[in-house]
Formats: structure tokens, sequence, C-alpha cells
């Protein structure tokens, strides 16, 4: 489904988030936020098993907030910083932040398949899904710091708990390009793909979406959750997900087709009754 500068397929259970904009290796300007809201609020009508989102070409995931003229958003940018002033820059952030969070938050497991460079805040979009596969001449660099900025669509947050405070300053106080080959070894990566980084991705999703949806769904919004929680906190929420899981039936499908010795078929339903 064309949407302006994001495109969204649908593969049965998967569907495929494109960022499409690789003359500006798929950087957003307002036109393309307010594309990705209008995505988001389709995902929502019609919620699918697994979101898998990449960007459009060979060069580039996301090169984030696109730093040119014809952007109507960085003149007010520009503006706030001569005049110093804070609420516009606030204002501004929160827009951004607010879609990012809206889409990241959708109650199905969201992976990120980086074909490509992913900087500023595509490097950001990449920490704050699910999961990450990347491809082997790819790269990830939180840039902000060159620019006089830093971290604000949540990616900064993200990753402290994604890879540990040190291995974090050393990303983003140093803006230098992270491979492949060490975004893997810092855990900042699941998996290195070894032909197509969408396929790869698409095929992650589907081993997802293959699985019960609620069982799915539940434990999502534990590994979300727990990452606010202690650890009692997070022991006392994988026992109220657990009970409610086995009290909604949903190993009945699993359970009786182990025994007849054949593939679950698990009802779709709405994850978003689980996540809250």
């Amino acid at each position: 489904m064309p949407n302006e500068d994001i495109y969204l397929e649908r593969r049965g259970g998967v569907a495929i988030v494109t960022l499409d904009r690789p003359e500006r290796q798929n950087a957003f300007n307002d036109r393309m936020f307010k594309a990705m809201e209008r995505v988001t609020r389709e995902l929502q009508k019609h919620l699918p098993r697994a979101i898998v989102i990449t960007g459009s070409g060979e060069k580039a995931f996301c090169a984030g907030f696109d730093i040119h003229p014809d952007n109507p958003l960085v003149a007010g940018l520009i503006d706030a910083a001569e005049k110093k002033q804070l609420e516009p820059a606030k204002k501004l952030i929160q827009y951004i932040r607010d879609i990012v969070d809206e889409f990241v938050s959708l109650p199905v497991p969201i992976i990120a398949a980086l074909n490509g460079l992913a900087y500023g805040g595509g490097a950001e979009l990449s920490v704050r899904c699910d999961l990450r596969v990347m491809d082997p001449i790819a790269v990830i660099c939180f840039s902000e710091v060159r620019l006089g900025l830093m971290p604000d669509w949540g990616g900064g947050a993200a990753l402290v708990r994604l890879v540990g405070a040190s291995r974090a300053a050393d990303m983003m106080l140093t803006a230098r390009k992270i491979s492949a080959g060490e975004a893997i070894n810092f855990g900042l990566v699941n998996r290195i793909c070894r032909s197509s980084c969408l396929e790869e991705a698409i095929d992650l999703a589907v081993m997802i979406a293959a699985n019960s949806p609620r069982a799915v769904s539940a434990t999502l919004a534990l590994i979300r959750q727990s990452r606010n929680m202690t650890f009692a906190q997070t022991l006392e929420l994988e026992m109220e997900k657990a009970v409610s899981l086995i009290g909604s039936g949903e190993y009945f499908y699993g359970v009786s087709a182990f025994l007849e010795k054949r593939k679950p078929e698990f009802p779709d339903f709405d994850p978003g009754v689980m996540a809250e």
C-alpha cells in the first residue's frame, strides 16, 4: 500500500514497513513523519502478528532527521536555536517522540532490517525496535553530537538499556561508525544477514508469526515492561501474564497439535488486549 514516503505491504501475518526516500537516504522530513503516523494507524486497525521495518534501496536503512532547507522542521529548529527558545525545541522533540513512541508501542514484535546505514534518528529507531538484523556492510552511527545535538527519539535511553552504559557512551559520545561485526559483539543487533537482509528479517517474522499470538503478546509485554521494573516486579508481572495466558485456553491449540504430531494453527486475536 503506497503511502507517500512510506510503503506498507502485508505477507500473511507479517507487515513490512519500508521507508521510501532513497534519494535522501530515507531520512525523515515532516511529510514522512506524517506518513509514519498514517501507517501506524493502519497497522493499529488491522494488527499483523509481526512487523518488519526497513529502508528502500541498498545504501540506507534511515539517515534520521533530514537536515535540509526544504524540510520545514529544520527552519523551526534553526530559528529556535538562534533565539535560544526552549519551547519550540521541546514541541519539535515531543512531536517526533510521539510518532516514534506510537509505532514502537504497537503490541506485536517489531524487527528492524538494517539494510544499510542507520545514522542519528535512524539508529535510534532501530534500537527502539524489539529485534534487529543487519547487513554485513551496514553501519550504525549515533551521530547527533557531531551536530551539537543528542539522541532525542528515545534511542539514547533505549541504547543504554540494550548494551549498558559504558558501551552506549562509547557509541553516543564518539559518534563513530559501528560495523556489523562490532554490533553483534556488543549485543546491539541479533543477527548478521547472510543474504538478503529484508528476506532474513521476514523469515524471522514468519517464525514468530507461526507461534501462539497470545503467548507472543504476553511474552513481548513482559520483555518491554520489565525495562522499567525491579526484578521482583518483573517476576510478579511474569506470573500475572502466565496465569492470564493459561486462562485464555490458548495452550489447547498448541498441546493438541503436539499430541497429534502436526503444526499448530492458532486463531488470530487482538494482541492489544493482553499487552496492556
